[in-house]
């Protein structure tokens, strides 16, 4: 990051920069400097980035300032931006941030998701809407109701598409990229960037800056990880026995399946711990008071399944314990990313059992260190001997990606959208549950690396005329 580098420099609408001043906001992070002067210029962008990297600002901030610069009458139904991402929690959370940042200017916005009814979804689209953020599922239930256009669209973003890829989203992209108009201005984010990913760019992007942070496989440094081996069925003991420590303040605990987090759950609250579980079969009420819960400090402890904890972005998060190591690599990092937030430390504790010690040396392959080992707990166990290796159908891996746990293998049929596996009777998908695969990632401790020259474009972020766009 340049030094002295604020967001005056930016050159900002008004409207913004007080927004940006009461908001707090000083000193833009290495995506942030990096993306908007671009984005600003109108260029397409693709950005390796994770949540928690002020991701969320860097496309918000140029995409307020171009409405802001050229405002335009509300048509029904016809959004002028839409904002694409994978889960309710981090529609919801993008949703809130355009309406702090974009609160001095004159917008309308709306987020749709399943889960819940359409009907207030419905009615706030009949009247119009600048900038719209939705789920997959939902987003193509109302256009093929007649509910939603895409034609008048301006700017689109896919935020997260590599897990929009493990949630079996692909294919709904591609349909929804199809509809989009040919003149647009794209954003693409996504952690990482497997060859999926990469050619689904390629399919919207046109001559498109590149925006990386640091790697997935980094964690921060101000985390303080340790390990704990523990027999299976003693898990439970031992998570009692760890939260008597008054330090463990606020603390998540990731569990691999739902049913495994309904489970800690009851054990926790049968020994007076306040806890509550977030997890796909959850209402999406249900949901967001346990999230408020947590974050106002009335429940002590957060019960999460990994795509549950999709989009959780709160502070001061002491501990996060694992209480059952993840299957892919890459998502040990994402997990203990949601401690040591906004320069405060933070401590990982993961609970390992026999079945788990190729789960663990895996992740010890991607981070490239060993976790350091915790013998000084009542139910510590030493193991002995080769690890034996994880049947195939449980592996995640080392490398990029796995199944998470539960992607389909070989021919298995993913989540449709239509045909004969339509709700009947009009009624609409839910976004979730998912399977499991990678969560979301630490913040990255260096800054980003910027490819492709930056043109001079027009300052409203339209594109030459005669540029082509959109689909290639």
């Amino acid at each position: 990051m340049k030094p002295n580098f604020s967001f005056e420099d930016l050159l900002l609408v008004e409207p913004l920069r007080l927004a940006l001043e009461e908001t707090g906001y000083k000193i833009p992070t290495p995506i942030q400097q990096a993306a908007i002067p671009p984005l600003l210029e109108g260029r397409d962008l693709i950005g390796c980035a994770q949540t928690g990297t002020g991701k969320t600002a860097a496309f918000a901030l140029p995409i307020l300032n171009r409405l802001a610069a050229n405002p335009r009458r509300l048509e029904a139904r016809r959004p002028r931006v839409l904002i694409l991402t994978p889960t309710r929690e981090l529609a919801i959370q993008i949703f809130d941030s355009f309406k702090i940042y974009g609160k001095h200017i004159k917008l309308k916005y709306a987020v749709v998701f399943g889960g819940v009814g359409q009907a207030p979804q419905v009615k706030a689209l009949s009247t119009g809407v600048d900038i719209l953020v939705a789920t997959p599922g939902r987003l193509l239930d109302l256009i093929e109701q007649r509910h939603l256009q895409l034609q008048g669209l301006e700017v689109f973003v896919l935020d997260e598409a590599d897990r929009m890829l493990d949630m079996g989203f692909i294919q709904p992209i591609r349909k929804v990229i199809k509809m989009l108009p040919e003149r647009r201005h794209n954003l693409f984010f996504s952690a990482t960037m497997p060859p999926e990913i990469m050619q689904l760019a390629s399919t919207m992007l046109v001559d498109p800056v590149r925006v990386e942070v640091t790697p997935v496989s980094s964690t921060v440094e101000l985390i303080q990880q340790s390990l704990m081996n523990v027999d299976k069925d003693k898990k439970r003991d031992l998570l009692r026995h760890v939260l008597k420590d008054p330090a463990f303040k606020r603390v998540i605990v990731f569990t691999r399946t739902k049913h495994g987090a309904n489970k800690v759950t009851e054990v926790l609250d049968k020994s007076g711990i306040r806890s509550e579980a977030i997890h796909g079969n959850k209402s999406q009420t249900a949901r967001q008071k346990a999230l408020e819960n947590f974050r106002a400090g009335r429940t002590r402890v957060l019960i999460a399944t990994d795509i549950a904890a999709r989009g959780i972005d709160i502070d001061e998060i002491t501990h996060v314990i694992n209480f059952e190591l993840p299957n892919v690599a890459e998502t040990y990092v994402h997990r203990i990313g949601r401690t040591a937030r906004a320069g405060a430390s933070g401590m990982a504790i993961s609970f390992c059992d026999e079945e788990e010690r190729a789960y663990l040396r895996d992740i010890e392959k991607l981070i490239g260190k060993k976790i350091p080992l915790n013998a000084d707990q009542p139910f510590h166990i030493a193991y002995n001997g080769p690890v034996r290796p994880a049947p195939p159908e449980q592996r995640g891996g080392g490398g990029r990606r796995g199944n998470g746990g539960g992607r389909p293998q070989g021919g298995g049929q993913r989540r449709s959208f239509g045909g004969s596996g339509r709700p009947q009777g009009g009624g609409s998908r839910s976004d979730g549950p998912r399977p499991q695969g990678r969560s979301e990632a630490p913040r990255p401790s260096a800054g980003p690396r910027v490819g492709g020259p930056i043109a001079n474009g027009p300052a409203n972020g339209t594109r030459p005329t005669g540029r082509p766009t959109g689909n290639r």
